[in-house]
C-alpha cells in the first residue's frame, strides 16, 4: 500500500517536471525564433551594402514589408526581397512575385489639387 502511494507521487512528480520542462522548452524555441526573426529584420537593412549585392546600393530604397526593397536602376525596378539559407517566400512574397511574373505593376500618378487645401 505504502509503496503504490510512493510510486503515485514520484509519477505525478515526474509528469510535472516534465510538463514544466515541455513548457520551458517552448519557451526557448519561441524566443529563439523571435530573435532570429528580429536578427533578420535587422540585417536586411545592411544587405544592399554586402559586397556580393550586384547593384548601387545608392539607389536601393528600404521598405521592410511586406518586401525587403526596391532598387532603381537605369533601365529597370526591381523589387528585392532577401533571404539566407533554407528561407523561403512567405505568402504574400509568393503573391507579390506572382504579379510581378504576370506583369500586373503598374505606376499611377495621383494629383492633389493645391487650390482646394489653401488655409484662409
Amino acid at each position: 500500500m505504502i509503496s503504490t502511494i510512493v510510486l503515485l507521487i514520484l509519477l505525478s512528480l515526474s509528469l510535472a517536471i516534465n510538463l514544466i520542462l515541455i513548457k520551458h522548452n517552448k519557451e526557448l524555441k519561441f524566443r529563439k525564433r523571435s530573435l532570429a526573426v528580429k536578427y533578420g529584420k535587422f540585417s536586411e537593412q545592411f544587405f544592399p551594402f554586402i559586397e556580393e549585392y550586384p547593384y548601387d546600393s545608392s539607389n536601393f530604397r528600404f521598405i521592410g514589408t511586406p518586401i525587403d526593397g526596391v532598387q532603381f536602376e537605369d533601365d529597370r525596378i526591381i523589387l528585392v526581397e532577401f533571404k539566407v539559407g533554407s528561407s523561403k517566400l512567405s505568402p504574400k512574397e509568393r503573391k507579390i512575385k506572382e504579379l510581378v511574373d504576370s506583369k500586373r505593376v503598374y505606376f499611377e500618378e495621383f494629383r492633389i489639387d493645391n487650390k482646394n487645401n489653401k488655409k484662409s
